[in-house]
């Protein structure tokens, strides 16, 4: 469902008060827009669902507004990439009944019969009960850029649509990351192992940390950011910013000294170590400080743990995750920023990136 908020659309003069020509844009032009984007994220998150066993693509996605041919073949092929991670998912024991996508314009701007719209999608998806103590949903936020071709009698072409975010992809997203050569195992944290496992390892309680505040915290702010921290989605993604503060809210006392010092974690007002908002660095420091243990296994995760990602296998880690829930089956379920997610089981971002290389965190 399309929530509407265009700032600033520029509406040529000579169009102001008549029909759009070919290749102007208003704000009844950006509603098409909306609306087609709308339908495409919709169509693309039902092949996810239990209920759907063959999913399509509309061509014709608002009155408007067609997908273009190359953008429509290469939506197929994405069906068949959600199809397989259904699939995968499905042998993870996950799958969802239903969801609620909702989609706002944010902005757009256009010239020469081309138009570009910023978008933000707001899916939720609701668990099936296939071990019967799954979480009721999971859902995500992610940041859109769609773009559009005019077409003759004030039609227009929706020609791409590309995710902004700098995590990992969201579940309904097509898009498939190329693993690239090893550069060997990255220093100091060992992989983590992604095949099922029911031998857990008992969280010990830390004097002075609460797991349960940690996860709290993560869950309060996961798409309403707290005012009182500098975001940074667009300074390389707010994954680790994101689970500093989350910690912190659990108890670890700041470390402070050089920025760029790893054995140092820290936050303020006019700036912040690299281990606070760097992944990488974020691994350094809590391995050198005592604070983390390494797990064997991604499922021996429990709340208040950190999971990292390296996307392509090239060495160096992509991405963290806070566990926030965890099954009595023994399943976690991750919140976190950069593609803003609520409770997204292990199995679903296994089942996403089968090739990434995991690391388990036990705090």
């Amino acid at each position: 469902m399309l929530a509407l908020a265009v700032p600033a659309v520029l509406v040529p003069a000579s169009t102001a008060s008549a029909a759009p020509a070919t290749g102007a844009v208003d704000k009844a032009t950006v509603a098409s827009f909306g609306r087609a984007a709308d339908t495409l994220l919709t169509e693309r998150t039902s092949a996810l669902l239990d209920s759907v066993k063959t999913p399509r693509i509309a061509t014709q996605l608002d009155r408007k507004v067609r997908l273009a041919a190359a953008a429509a073949k290469s939506e197929q092929a994405g069906l068949t990439t959600l199809q397989a991670r259904k699939k995968r998912l499905a042998g993870l024991h996950e799958a969802y009944t239903k969801a609620d996508v909702q989609v706002a314009v944010d902005g757009a701007r256009s010239a020469g019969g081309r138009a570009v719209v910023r978008l933000t999608e707001t899916t939720t998806l609701t668990y099936k009960k296939v071990r019967g103590d799954e979480p009721v949903t999971t859902g995500f936020k992610a940041r859109h850029e769609a773009r559009f071709t005019a077409r003759p009698g004030g039609t227009w072409e929706l020609t791409a649509l590309t995710t902004d975010d700098d995590g990992p992809i969201a579940v309904n997203d097509p898009t498939v990351r190329k693993r690239v050569a090893s550069l060997g195992p990255t220093p100091s944290a060992p992989r983590a192992s992604t095949a099922w496992t029911s031998q857990s390892v008992p969280k010990r309680a830390k004097a002075g940390v609460d797991y349960a505040a940690m996860a709290a915290y993560t869950e309060k702010y996961w798409r309403n950011y707290n005012p009182s921290y500098r975001k940074f989605n667009e300074a390389g993604g707010d994954c680790t910013n994101f689970l500093s503060q989350a910690l912190q809210a659990g108890g670890w006392k700041p470390e402070t000294g050089s920025a760029d010092d790893y054995r140092k974690w820290w936050y303020g007002s006019s700036g912040q170590s690299d281990s606070w908002v760097g992944v990488n660095e974020w691994s350094w420091y809590a391995l050198n400080s005592k604070r983390v243990t390494s797990l064997a296994n991604v499922y021996q995760l429990e709340v208040g743990d950190v999971m990292q990602m390296d996307f392509d296998g090239d060495g160096s880690k992509d991405h963290s995750m806070m566990v926030t829930y965890r099954s009595r089956y023994g399943l976690p379920y991750l919140t976190y920023h950069s593609t803003n997610t609520y409770r997204k089981s292990v199995a679903s971002i296994i089942a996403s990136y089968p090739d990434a290389v995991y690391y388990a965190y036990r705090t």
